[in-house]
């Protein structure tokens, strides 16, 4: 992603060897941007963003706790809640998603 590439001149950390071409830069996964000189031009891109959220989708839920589960106890595991519909899991893992 683009805003990954939005690093300060100055605290960039280098990714490639002196000399290294913007498409080489961006082949290995880096992060390519020659307008500031004396700093590393090709340089590693900040880590994405996660978020843990729960799916909306009640047939993608992955069970977290046993029949009859209490909110609270879910909850306390780290868990989602969602008491409908009926056939699936009510309490269940959270997805990672990028923000």
């Amino acid at each position: 992603a683009k805003c990954q590439c939005k690093v300060v001149p100055r605290q960039r950390t280098n990714c490639g060897y002196p000399g290294i071409s913007a498409a080489e830069c961006k082949k290995i996964g880096c992060c390519f941007n020659a307008s500031v000189p004396s700093v590393p031009w090709c340089y590693n891109p900040k880590p994405k963003k996660v978020k843990k959220v729960c799916p909306n989708d009640p047939y993608t839920r992955i069970n977290c706790g046993h029949p009859g589960i209490k909110p609270r106890e879910c909850i306390k595991k780290g868990c989602c809640f969602r008491a409908h519909p009926a056939g699936v899991p009510w309490c269940f893992y959270h997805r990672t998603v990028e923000e």
